[in-house]
């Protein structure tokens, strides 16, 4: 939902076709296999529903599944890693970047890889964050027991003297702000991967004009999932700033 927003906010003419797993979730605790299989569906559904555009917009299925999705459509598509792993490289100061994300994300060491391609003398920390989608997703953003947690994940990072933390999970935006209190207002430096791909999208568009014309404007918003609870509800109004209406499938 943070990258739907993201893109929302800055291709509003467009239309988005959103769908959001929710029975599945989280991702991050399931194997590569079962990932890759949820995402060949999610793929099919939203192009069966009219996308010509395709945005793998969780970390998790990023990291083990964009080679797959590529093979088996035709569609362009983006997801959320490589966006974030450029802004890292380009805005870090002394080369020393941290990576928060999944079990899945972390242990697939797709950030390590990409970072150390575009820049092989810079040094990369990771730290999985199992607890954290759950705790947004409940809605317990500001509790005492998320701040806690928070806490002792980063507290590895910041001995790693890192000034730049990539937020390697579409929840984790949702948390910018205790994690920024927790790292350090001035010192360090958050990448918010949502954002950076409604970039490279805004930018793939802008250079492949004649493609943009063919996709949808002016028409609603369309958001599914495949099981609706008053949490995801809340979660929706919160990152979109007004109601959204989850249409279960």
């Amino acid at each position: 939902m943070t990258v739907a927003r993201a893109v929302e906010t800055l291709l509003p003419d467009y239309q988005i076709i959103y769908y959001g797993d929710l029975a599945r979730t989280p991702y991050g605790s399931k194997s590569p296999e079962a990932i890759i299989d949820y995402s060949i569906e999610n793929t099919q559904f939203l192009l069966e529903h009219g996308a010509k555009v395709i945005i793998i917009a969780c970390n998790s299925a990023a990291s083990v599944a964009s080679d797959i999705l590529r093979l088996n459509f035709t569609v362009p598509i983006f997801e959320v890693i490589s966006p974030a792993v450029k802004r890292a490289v380009d805005t870090t100061l002394i080369g020393n970047i941290g990576i928060i994300g999944t079990r899945a994300t972390i242990r697939s060491e797709i950030y390590d890889q990409k970072i150390k391609e575009l820049a092989p003398q810079f040094h990369v920390f990771s730290q999985a964050c199992p607890l954290l989608v759950p705790l947004v997703e409940e809605g317990w953003i500001d509790a005492r027991e998320t701040k806690m947690i928070l806490r002792k994940y980063l507290s590895p990072l910041k001995q790693k003297q890192i000034d730049t933390l990539v937020l390697g999970c579409t929840h984790y935006p949702l948390l910018k702000d205790l994690i920024q209190h927790r790292m350090g207002k001035n010192r360090i430096r958050l990448i918010d991967s949502s954002i950076e791909t409604a970039l490279t999208l805004k930018k793939y568009l802008d250079e492949n004009s004649d493609f943009g014309h063919t996709l949808q404007r002016d028409t609603i918003n369309r958001y599914f999932v495949s099981d609706k609870t008053t949490a995801a509800v809340d979660t929706a109004a919160k990152i979109f700033g007004r109601p959204i209406e989850l249409q279960k499938v």
